[in-house]
């Protein structure tokens, strides 16, 4: 998602680039925008204010600003013109299958939800709690993602005023989230994506411009900066625990936020279960970094206020090596939670943001017989993740 804004702002996502698991599609999900990403037939011309559409008779469609389109993010259609919508819901046969599935179920199902709206979405729906509430998906609403770059662009004075700042808006999205799921558990995931991915784009000289203001500097010294922070392969670089460890400072006021608000809700009568979730460990020694750390901040709240809640601190298992020394990691954590995206792009070598320029031949000449960021590769994946669960149950 190197376009925030324009993300945000928008109605639905398309690219011709990418799969569903792509990082764009992950974030747009979160926000509930449909996104269709990794559309070949799809070629944009930002010069003309066009994109053309080849169709499977080979024919072409030119659309230009102005036209309307509609997606479909759950099938990947593209349709011609503007649908009718409704909001999604829990109607009819499956509501009534869900409610038999309810009576006889021996395991329970745990969403994926970011913001408040989400959660209380998400509780209404039957889940019984969230497990993995990115919490990086609340920085990038405009109001915040200024913040969040003076934070990672300004000097030691300007970084600690932006966390400041950001420990109010993120205490009060964890206060909603826990009311929304009072009595049951949610899992926070520490701050995860490159920081590089928070920054204006170069060609964008209107925020640049905004933003070198906010700092105090000059556009041209604002751009040398973004373009030092770029990383040759972001996502196995700065990100995940190497970020808490190199910026421990984000990490305390992560921990303050989410700890103050489970105190603040179990104050209101509210039964707050925070769970604290590290992100991309690969050794041992990184979860435990990290875990004094959170429990560091913690007993120092836990001091301020007179009283204490209860919570645990786990870890993602999603790097290989992770998987592999599992037993080592269990002594330390107390819960793990798979991200099968990660672990599936490290154990296959492909990255899930150009997947979709080869995976349709593979598909057709059976070297897979299923997209493994689709359906979970139960022979190599599924072989680290079985391990994984019995070291760590060992």
């Amino acid at each position: 998602p190197d376009d925030i804004e324009g993300m945000y702002s928008s109605q639905g996502i398309l690219t011709a680039r990418g799969g569903m698991t792509s990082h764009a599609a992950v974030v747009a999900r979160g926000w509930g925008r449909p996104c269709i990403c990794g559309c070949t037939a799809l070629a944009v011309d930002e010069a003309k204010g066009e994109l053309t559409l080849t169709m499977e008779d080979g024919s072409k469609k030119v659309y230009k600003e102005g036209d309307y389109i509609s997606l479909n993010g759950a099938t990947g259609e593209v349709l011609d013109g503007e649908q009718l919508v409704s909001p999604p819901a829990i109607t009819g046969n499956l509501a009534t299958f869900m409610e038999w599935v309810d009576d006889v179920r021996d395991i329970d199902v745990l969403a994926n939800a970011d913001p408040p709206a989400d959660a209380k979405e998400a509780r209404k729906n039957g889940a019984n709690g969230i497990g993995l509430c990115r919490s990086e998906h609340m920085f990038f609403d405009p109001d915040r993602i200024k913040q969040v770059r003076q934070l990672i662009l300004g000097n030691k004075e300007q970084s600690d005023a932006a966390l400041k700042e950001l420990i109010v808006f993120q205490r009060e999205d964890y206060e909603g989230i826990f009311e929304a799921m009072d009595g049951v558990p949610t899992t926070v995931r520490l701050l995860d994506p490159p920081l590089h991915e928070f920054l204006p784009s170069l060609e964008d000289e209107d925020v640049l411009s905004s933003l070198a203001e906010q700092l105090g500097t000059t556009v041209e010294k604002l751009k040398e900066q973004v373009k030092s922070a770029e990383e040759v392969n972001p996502m196995l670089g700065l990100r995940g625990c190497r970020l808490g460890i190199t910026r421990p400072e984000i990490i305390e006021m992560q921990t303050r936020a989410i700890i103050e608000a489970a105190l603040n809700c179990i104050d209101r009568g509210v039964d707050a279960k925070p769970d604290i979730m590290v992100p991309l460990v690969g050794r041992v020694e990184e979860f435990r970094h990290q875990n004094e750390l959170i429990r560091k901040v913690a007993s120092g709240v836990f001091e301020e206020r007179g009283k204490s809640c209860d919570f645990r601190v786990g870890t993602m298992i999603e790097i290989p090596r992770a998987a592999l020394t599992a037993h080592k990691i269990a002594e330390e954590a107390e819960f793990f939670s798979f991200g099968s995206n990660d672990l599936t792009q490290m154990t296959f070598g492909y990255s899930r943001d150009d997947v979709g320029s080869f995976m349709q031949t593979y598909l057709d000449n059976d070297i897979l017989q299923d997209d493994p960021f689709v359906t979970i590769d139960t022979e190599g994946v599924g072989q680290l993740i079985t391990n994984t669960v019995e070291a760590g149950r060992s």
